[in-house]
């Protein structure tokens, strides 16, 4: 069965860091993508970033970029997101998923973590 587990979510204030987690099992995910998304109330799901497990290339969206990290340790089967100069506008449910296809969108992921909460205060 394969699981995604998302941890470190957290309430900080603005300017401040996080690090999330998300750690997977029940397959390997040689040739897949790992992506992170977040979702604020009222709003949809939107990408954040992602990196591809074989050679970590990462793309990033335009509102984290220079300021959110992903990086991977395979022997460990778990993917990061540093998060860094936290505005309120980060707040959200973040989500980690694994895809078949590095992708921007929601669609080519196939699995999904439960999301963990990231509440940024001013």
């Amino acid at each position: 069965q394969v699981q995604l587990v998302e941890s470190g979510g957290g309430l900080v204030q603005v300017g401040g860091s996080l690090r999330l987690s998300c750690a997977a099992s029940g397959r390997t995910f040689s040739g897949y993508a790992m992506g992170w998304f977040r979702q604020a109330p009222g709003k949809e799901r939107e990408f954040v970033g992602f990196i591809n497990w074989i050679g970590g290339s990462t793309r990033y969206a335009d509102s984290v970029k220079g300021r959110f990290t992903i990086s991977r340790d395979t022997a460990k089967n778990t993917v990061y997101l540093q998060m860094n100069s936290l505005k309120p506008e980060d707040t959200a449910v973040y989500y980690c998923a694994a895809g078949r296809f590095a992708s921007v969108t929601t669609t080519f992921y196939d699995y999904w973590g439960q999301g963990t909460q990231v509440t940024v205060s001013s």
